[in-house]
Order: C-alpha cells, then sequence, then structure tokens
C-alpha cells in the first residue's frame, strides 16, 4: 500500500504541472483537464515518491510534477511493477501499460533539471475504471 503525495496537471502542453491536490480520472482518457491526458496508453504518469526526494539535493527544490509526473505516491516502488499490474486508488483502477519512456535528447526537462528520471523511473497507466483522487488517498498495487 502506497499514499498519493500529489496529484499534478498543466492545462497546456510544455508547461510545469503544478500539484492540484483533487482530480477526477476518467476511464480511457486520464486526469480531466490535464493537457497530457489521451491517448491509448500513456493516459496517467506516475513516479515514486522515493526517487523524487533520491534525486533531490540540498542546493536544488523540486516542486511535485517538475519531472511532468500526473501521481506522486510515496510507500510503492512504481518501477518495481510489472507491465499490466492494477492501482485502485477509492473507486478508480488504473493497469500499468509502460514502464518507463525514451526521451529525446535534452528535453524540456532535462533543460530545467539537469536530468530527467522519468525515463528509467515512472511508469506510465491507463483508466479502467474513473473516480476522483485527492492528496492522501491510499493506493494499493496488485495482480
Amino acid at each position: 500500500m502506497g499514499i498519493i503525495t500529489a496529484i499534478c496537471t498543466s492545462i497546456e502542453k510544455g508547461t510545469a504541472k503544478t500539484d492540484v491536490g483533487k482530480a477526477e480520472l476518467v476511464v480511457e482518457h486520464g486526469i480531466k483537464g490535464d493537457a497530457h491526458a489521451g491517448g491509448l496508453s500513456r493516459q496517467v504518469s506516475l513516479l515514486s515518491l522515493q526517487k523524487i526526494n533520491a534525486f533531490r539535493t540540498d542546493e536544488m527544490k523540486i516542486e511535485y510534477g517538475a519531472f511532468g509526473e500526473n501521481i506522486i505516491v510515496d510507500g510503492i516502488d512504481l518501477a518495481g511493477l510489472s507491465i499490466g499490474t492494477k492501482l485502485r486508488c477509492g473507486q478508480a483502477l488504473l493497469e500499468i501499460t509502460q514502464k518507463g519512456k525514451e526521451c529525446h535528447n535534452r528535453c524540456a526537462i532535462y533543460e530545467r533539471m539537469g536530468d530527467c528520471i522519468m525515463p528509467t523511473e515512472g511508469v506510465f497507466a491507463r483508466v479502467l475504471h474513473g473516480g476522483i483522487i485527492k492528496n492522501g488517498d491510499e493506493i494499493y498495487a496488485f495482480q
């Protein structure tokens, strides 16, 4: 079991995501109102809080959403889960469809952060069942 630490969205592609605290997951779409929602398999992006914390330094404060992630989870090593793993949060149900991503050289995140952990530590999911999620909600992984 893990806890949702942040839910981040952006209204335009190419802009930083910010923590909105609460969101609606829409079946086969993603987070309602997020510029990156839609598509077949990469509807929602998730990143483990532990991976973000490992990247942080005393000189670099990293805001939630800095890596383009939608949902930050504390307590689950998301990159260690298998494709097809389900994630349940309240009534919402996600299915992991992709681990990491191919990132073009020197993407906007890399330019801003000096590196990007989404290609190796992030996971992507599709929404199988929608619902409202919020910061502090429990999230469970199962096969």
